[in-house]
Protein backbone atom coordinates (compact mmCIF):
# COMPACT_ATOMS: atom_id res chain seq x y z
CA UNK A 1 0.00 0.00 0.00
CA UNK A 2 1.38 3.20 -1.40
CA UNK A 3 1.64 5.91 1.48
CA UNK A 4 -0.96 8.47 -0.23
CA UNK A 5 -3.33 6.20 0.41
CA UNK A 6 -1.89 4.77 4.11
CA UNK A 7 -2.16 8.65 4.90
CA UNK A 8 -5.80 9.34 3.41
CA UNK A 9 -7.12 6.48 5.81
CA UNK A 10 -5.08 7.55 8.43
CA UNK A 11 -7.03 11.10 7.88
CA UNK A 12 -10.43 8.91 7.51
CA UNK A 13 -9.98 6.83 11.26
CA UNK A 14 -9.21 9.78 12.95
CA UNK A 15 -11.72 12.02 12.08
CA UNK A 16 -14.44 9.05 12.63
CA UNK A 17 -12.83 8.66 15.91
CA UNK A 18 -13.59 12.18 16.69
CA UNK A 19 -16.72 12.35 15.85
CA UNK A 20 -17.96 9.32 17.33
CA UNK A 21 -15.76 10.05 20.50
CA UNK A 22 -17.48 13.88 20.78
CA UNK A 23 -20.73 12.27 20.00
CA UNK A 24 -20.56 9.64 22.57
CA UNK A 25 -19.26 12.82 24.84
CA UNK A 26 -21.75 14.97 24.27
CA UNK A 27 -24.60 12.20 24.74
CA UNK A 28 -23.29 11.33 28.31
CA UNK A 29 -23.56 15.31 29.09
CA UNK A 30 -27.49 15.09 28.11
CA UNK A 31 -27.60 12.15 30.70
CA UNK A 32 -26.25 13.96 32.91
CA UNK A 33 -28.48 16.77 32.67
CA UNK A 34 -31.67 15.10 32.16
CA UNK A 35 -34.12 16.68 33.44
CA UNK A 36 -36.55 14.75 35.97
CA UNK A 37 -40.16 15.39 36.10
CA UNK A 38 -40.57 15.74 39.21
CA UNK A 39 -39.74 18.69 41.60
CA UNK A 40 -38.03 18.95 44.84
CA UNK A 41 -39.56 20.81 48.03
CA UNK A 42 -36.40 21.23 50.21
CA UNK A 43 -37.14 22.77 53.98
CA UNK A 44 -34.34 24.27 55.87
CA UNK A 45 -36.30 23.01 59.29
CA UNK A 46 -37.94 24.97 61.68
CA UNK A 47 -41.73 25.51 61.76
CA UNK A 48 -43.14 25.14 58.58
CA UNK A 49 -46.12 27.92 57.69
CA UNK A 50 -49.19 26.67 57.00
CA UNK A 51 -48.87 28.61 53.31
CA UNK A 52 -45.48 26.08 52.99
CA UNK A 53 -47.94 22.83 53.54
CA UNK A 54 -50.57 24.13 50.89
CA UNK A 55 -48.23 24.27 48.51
CA UNK A 56 -46.16 21.30 48.92
CA UNK A 57 -50.41 19.98 48.92
CA UNK A 58 -50.55 22.03 45.34
CA UNK A 59 -47.56 21.00 43.82
CA UNK A 60 -47.68 17.48 44.20
CA UNK A 61 -51.30 17.85 42.82
CA UNK A 62 -52.80 15.19 45.38
CA UNK A 63 -56.60 14.48 45.46
CA UNK A 64 -57.82 14.19 49.03
CA UNK A 65 -59.60 10.91 48.46
CA UNK A 66 -57.79 9.11 45.39
CA UNK A 67 -54.19 9.91 45.83
CA UNK A 68 -51.50 9.52 48.90
CA UNK A 69 -48.64 10.32 49.76
CA UNK A 70 -45.51 8.61 51.84
CA UNK A 71 -43.69 9.78 54.91
CA UNK A 72 -40.16 8.42 54.98
CA UNK A 73 -39.65 8.95 59.11
CA UNK A 74 -36.46 6.57 59.66
CA UNK A 75 -33.85 9.62 60.29
CA UNK A 76 -35.90 10.38 63.71
CA UNK A 77 -35.12 8.55 66.82
CA UNK A 78 -38.79 8.24 67.13
CA UNK A 79 -40.25 7.23 63.75
CA UNK A 80 -43.62 6.58 64.72
CA UNK A 81 -43.81 10.07 66.48
CA UNK A 82 -42.29 11.74 63.42
CA UNK A 83 -44.98 10.25 61.12
CA UNK A 84 -47.67 11.40 63.50
CA UNK A 85 -46.75 15.17 63.56
CA UNK A 86 -45.71 15.57 59.58
CA UNK A 87 -49.07 13.80 58.94
CA UNK A 88 -50.82 16.03 61.49
CA UNK A 89 -49.68 19.08 59.79
CA UNK A 90 -50.78 18.27 56.30
CA UNK A 91 -53.43 16.59 57.69
CA UNK A 92 -54.80 20.37 59.18
CA UNK A 93 -54.44 21.85 55.24
CA UNK A 94 -56.66 19.07 53.91
CA UNK A 95 -54.33 16.33 53.12
CA UNK A 96 -54.38 12.96 55.22
CA UNK A 97 -53.93 10.23 53.12
CA UNK A 98 -50.11 9.22 54.32
CA UNK A 99 -48.63 6.14 54.37
CA UNK A 100 -45.79 5.33 56.91
CA UNK A 101 -42.50 3.74 55.38
CA UNK A 102 -41.27 3.24 58.46
CA UNK A 103 -38.28 0.95 56.71
CA UNK A 104 -35.83 -0.42 58.92
CA UNK A 105 -33.76 -3.17 56.83
CA UNK A 106 -34.41 -4.14 53.22
CA UNK A 107 -36.34 -7.23 54.11
CA UNK A 108 -39.21 -4.64 54.65
CA UNK A 109 -38.16 -3.22 51.78
CA UNK A 110 -40.89 -5.79 49.91
CA UNK A 111 -41.47 -5.04 46.31
CA UNK A 112 -45.26 -4.24 46.86
CA UNK A 113 -44.26 -1.23 49.07
CA UNK A 114 -41.38 0.10 46.65
CA UNK A 115 -44.31 -0.04 43.70
CA UNK A 116 -46.21 1.83 46.16
CA UNK A 117 -43.80 4.33 46.63
CA UNK A 118 -42.91 5.00 43.07
CA UNK A 119 -46.50 5.39 42.26
CA UNK A 120 -47.08 7.87 44.78
CA UNK A 121 -47.35 11.55 44.17
CA UNK A 122 -45.77 13.16 47.43
CA UNK A 123 -42.90 11.70 49.02
CA UNK A 124 -41.95 13.36 52.43
CA UNK A 125 -38.75 13.02 54.55
CA UNK A 126 -38.88 13.81 58.10
CA UNK A 127 -36.16 15.20 60.58
CA UNK A 128 -33.71 14.17 62.55
CA UNK A 129 -30.22 12.38 61.70
CA UNK A 130 -29.54 12.41 57.98
CA UNK A 131 -26.54 9.74 59.10
CA UNK A 132 -29.55 7.17 60.29
CA UNK A 133 -31.55 7.62 57.37
CA UNK A 134 -28.69 7.26 54.62
CA UNK A 135 -27.51 3.76 56.80
CA UNK A 136 -30.79 2.03 56.11
CA UNK A 137 -31.54 3.59 52.77
CA UNK A 138 -27.94 4.07 50.90
CA UNK A 139 -27.56 1.69 47.76
CA UNK A 140 -30.56 -0.06 48.40
CA UNK A 141 -34.17 -0.59 46.62
CA UNK A 142 -35.94 1.94 48.38
CA UNK A 143 -32.99 4.53 47.39
CA UNK A 144 -33.54 3.13 43.68
CA UNK A 145 -37.31 3.66 44.00
CA UNK A 146 -37.29 7.31 45.31
CA UNK A 147 -34.71 8.09 42.91
CA UNK A 148 -37.47 6.47 40.10
CA UNK A 149 -40.55 8.42 41.38
CA UNK A 150 -38.66 11.66 41.73
CA UNK A 151 -37.78 10.82 37.37
CA UNK A 152 -41.52 9.84 37.19
CA UNK A 153 -42.36 12.81 38.46
CA UNK A 154 -43.22 12.71 42.35
CA UNK A 155 -43.00 16.03 44.71
CA UNK A 156 -39.74 14.73 47.01
CA UNK A 157 -40.13 16.91 50.41
CA UNK A 158 -37.86 17.21 53.31
CA UNK A 159 -37.11 18.58 56.17
CA UNK A 160 -33.98 19.48 58.50
CA UNK A 161 -32.09 16.17 57.69
CA UNK A 162 -34.69 15.55 55.13
CA UNK A 163 -33.30 18.22 52.96
CA UNK A 164 -29.78 17.41 53.88
CA UNK A 165 -29.81 14.34 52.44
CA UNK A 166 -31.42 15.40 48.99
CA UNK A 167 -28.05 16.21 47.65
CA UNK A 168 -25.30 13.75 46.25
CA UNK A 169 -22.47 15.25 48.46
CA UNK A 170 -24.00 15.36 51.90
CA UNK A 171 -22.94 17.06 54.98
CA UNK A 172 -23.03 14.72 57.58
CA UNK A 173 -22.80 17.47 60.58
CA UNK A 174 -19.83 15.41 61.83
CA UNK A 175 -16.78 17.54 62.57
CA UNK A 176 -13.46 15.73 61.73
CA UNK A 177 -11.20 17.50 64.04
CA UNK A 178 -13.45 18.16 66.50
CA UNK A 179 -15.76 15.31 67.20
CA UNK A 180 -17.58 16.40 70.10
CA UNK A 181 -20.89 18.23 68.67
CA UNK A 182 -21.42 21.89 70.16
CA UNK A 183 -23.32 22.95 67.17
CA UNK A 184 -21.15 26.07 66.84
CA UNK A 185 -18.40 26.21 63.83
CA UNK A 186 -16.01 28.68 64.92
CA UNK A 187 -13.22 28.31 62.67
CA UNK A 188 -12.64 27.78 58.25
CA UNK A 189 -10.38 24.43 58.41
CA UNK A 190 -9.22 21.90 55.86
CA UNK A 191 -10.05 18.28 56.23
CA UNK A 192 -12.66 18.85 58.94
CA UNK A 193 -16.46 19.11 57.69
CA UNK A 194 -17.45 15.32 57.06
CA UNK A 195 -19.52 15.13 53.28
CA UNK A 196 -20.91 11.63 53.00
CA UNK A 197 -23.49 10.60 50.30
CA UNK A 198 -27.08 11.65 50.08
CA UNK A 199 -29.70 10.55 48.07
CA UNK A 200 -28.26 12.53 45.00
CA UNK A 201 -31.59 13.74 43.70
CA UNK A 202 -30.13 17.25 43.62
CA UNK A 203 -26.10 16.12 42.07
CA UNK A 204 -25.07 19.56 41.38
CA UNK A 205 -25.47 21.28 45.13
CA UNK A 206 -24.47 20.42 48.92
CA UNK A 207 -27.73 21.67 51.06
CA UNK A 208 -26.82 22.69 54.68
CA UNK A 209 -29.77 23.99 56.71
CA UNK A 210 -31.27 25.81 60.11
CA UNK A 211 -28.57 28.15 58.22
CA UNK A 212 -28.87 31.72 59.14
CA UNK A 213 -30.63 30.99 62.79
CA UNK A 214 -27.72 28.60 63.80
CA UNK A 215 -24.85 30.69 62.25
CA UNK A 216 -23.27 27.77 60.12
CA UNK A 217 -21.78 29.81 57.99
CA UNK A 218 -18.13 28.87 58.77
CA UNK A 219 -19.06 25.13 57.80
CA UNK A 220 -20.20 26.44 54.54
CA UNK A 221 -17.29 27.81 53.52
CA UNK A 222 -15.22 25.15 54.47
CA UNK A 223 -17.50 23.04 52.06
CA UNK A 224 -17.53 25.27 49.06
CA UNK A 225 -13.66 26.01 49.48
CA UNK A 226 -13.25 22.12 49.30
CA UNK A 227 -15.84 21.29 46.69
CA UNK A 228 -15.22 23.64 44.09
CA UNK A 229 -17.38 22.05 41.31
CA UNK A 230 -20.74 21.93 43.33
CA UNK A 231 -22.93 24.68 45.02
CA UNK A 232 -23.29 25.44 48.60
CA UNK A 233 -27.20 26.28 49.41
CA UNK A 234 -27.62 27.28 52.97
CA UNK A 235 -31.27 27.21 53.75
CA UNK A 236 -32.73 29.02 57.03
CA UNK A 237 -35.43 28.10 59.19
CA UNK A 238 -38.84 27.98 57.58
CA UNK A 239 -37.44 28.64 54.29
CA UNK A 240 -37.07 26.04 51.51
CA UNK A 241 -36.19 25.90 47.66
CA UNK A 242 -38.36 24.85 45.26
CA UNK A 243 -36.20 23.16 42.85
CA UNK A 244 -38.02 22.15 38.98
CA UNK A 245 -35.22 21.41 36.93
CA UNK A 246 -32.67 23.33 37.21
CA UNK A 247 -33.83 26.56 38.96
CA UNK A 248 -34.50 26.74 42.47
CA UNK A 249 -36.59 29.51 43.97
CA UNK A 250 -37.03 30.42 47.37
CA UNK A 251 -40.21 29.78 49.56
CA UNK A 252 -40.96 30.79 52.96
CA UNK A 253 -40.04 33.26 55.28
CA UNK A 254 -36.21 33.85 55.52
CA UNK A 255 -32.69 33.31 53.15
CA UNK A 256 -31.46 31.37 51.29
CA UNK A 257 -27.17 32.01 50.96
CA UNK A 258 -25.49 30.26 47.83
CA UNK A 259 -21.70 29.92 47.91
CA UNK A 260 -19.31 28.83 45.36
CA UNK A 261 -15.62 28.58 44.57
CA UNK A 262 -15.64 29.47 40.80
CA UNK A 263 -11.91 29.74 41.02
CA UNK A 264 -11.05 26.60 42.64
CA UNK A 265 -8.51 28.08 44.63
CA UNK A 266 -7.45 26.67 48.11
CA UNK A 267 -4.92 27.27 50.19
CA UNK A 268 -4.06 25.75 53.42
CA UNK A 269 -1.82 27.25 56.25
CA UNK A 270 -1.42 25.48 59.55
CA UNK A 271 -4.56 23.82 58.74
CA UNK A 272 -6.68 26.64 58.08
CA UNK A 273 -8.21 27.25 55.20
CA UNK A 274 -7.89 30.20 52.24
CA UNK A 275 -9.05 31.19 48.92
CA UNK A 276 -10.11 34.28 47.13
CA UNK A 277 -12.59 35.21 44.50
CA UNK A 278 -15.23 33.13 46.46
CA UNK A 279 -19.26 33.70 45.01
CA UNK A 280 -21.71 34.69 47.50
CA UNK A 281 -25.21 35.27 46.67
CA UNK A 282 -28.39 35.59 49.90
CA UNK A 283 -31.80 35.15 48.02
CA UNK A 284 -35.16 36.20 49.34
CA UNK A 285 -38.43 34.66 49.15
CA UNK A 286 -39.40 34.80 45.38
CA UNK A 287 -36.25 35.26 43.81
CA UNK A 288 -34.39 32.23 42.24
CA UNK A 289 -31.02 31.00 41.26
CA UNK A 290 -29.71 28.12 38.94
CA UNK A 291 -28.54 25.20 40.78
CA UNK A 292 -25.97 24.21 38.31
CA UNK A 293 -22.20 25.48 38.62
CA UNK A 294 -20.82 28.15 36.93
Amino acid sequence: MNLPVMKLRFIITSTLFFVFGSLTCVTAQNEARMIPAGKLYIIGGGQRPASMVQEIIQLANVHPTTDYGVILPMASSEPDSAFYYARQSFEREGFASWVNFNLQNRDEMTAAKLDSLRQAKLIYISGGDQNILMKIVKNSPLHQAIIDAYQNGALIAGTSAGAAVQSKKMITGNELKHPEYTGEYRSIEAENIEIGEGLGLLPTAIIDQHFIKRMRMNRLIAAAIENPDYLLIGIDESTAILVEGEIATVRGQSQVVVLQNRNKIKTEQNGLLGTTGLELGVYLPGQTFSVIPK
